[in-house]
């Protein structure tokens, strides 16, 4: 049988096995925290989404419309003109979609309807490429849901107002 002094190196060797084990473990287990808090770090700084503006979720909820002013009220540009006479043929949808130039915040709006209900969309283009947007999706035969979606999506940034959509019967 060994001796003490025989098996001595032979139990340090294990022992110093397991010790870097138990370190190796140690230091994967830091590691992973770190790789987690990092994430935990991107995830919090990353820029929250922007709420979604209010708007209807139905006509019938929003009823009685706000009624769309006249047109004919804007001597300005043309295409303010063609905006609204544009809200004038589509108001039911207007109601259900939100508007994204902080008029709510500013002017207690409650969906896009309400930018055409006042004369504030002959200063706000915003306003005028979510209508123009709305608009031709309509033609397309989409429903208001879907046309939501494209306005919270920020398709109306691709909208061109100097070419305005034409009015179809």
């Amino acid at each position: 049988m060994r001796s003490w002094k025989q098996k001595t190196p032979w139990i340090l060797s294990v022992l110093a096995f397991l010790a870097m084990g138990l370190y190796g473990l140690g230091q994967k287990a830091n590691a992973d925290k770190k790789s987690e808090a990092k994430s935990e770090a991107v995830k919090s700084t990353a820029e929250p989404s922007p709420p979604v503006p209010p708007y209807y979720k139905s006509v019938k909820a929003a009823e009685p419309l706000a009624p769309v002013l006249p047109a004919s009220r804007f001597a300005g540009p043309p295409v303010v003109v063609r905006a609204y006479e544009i809200a004038a043929r589509i108001p039911k949808v207007l109601v259900q979609e939100p508007c994204y130039c902080g008029c709510d915040r500013h002017f207690g709006h409650h969906s896009l309807l309400d930018c055409y209900a006042s004369d504030h969309t002959a200063g706000c283009a915003v306003c005028v490429q979510e209508a123009f947007l709305a608009y031709e999706l309509h033609k397309q035969g989409k429903t208001p849901a879907q046309i939501r979606a494209a306005i919270m999506r920020g398709d109306w940034r691709g909208i061109d107002i100097n070419h305005p959509p034409e009015l179809r019967p």
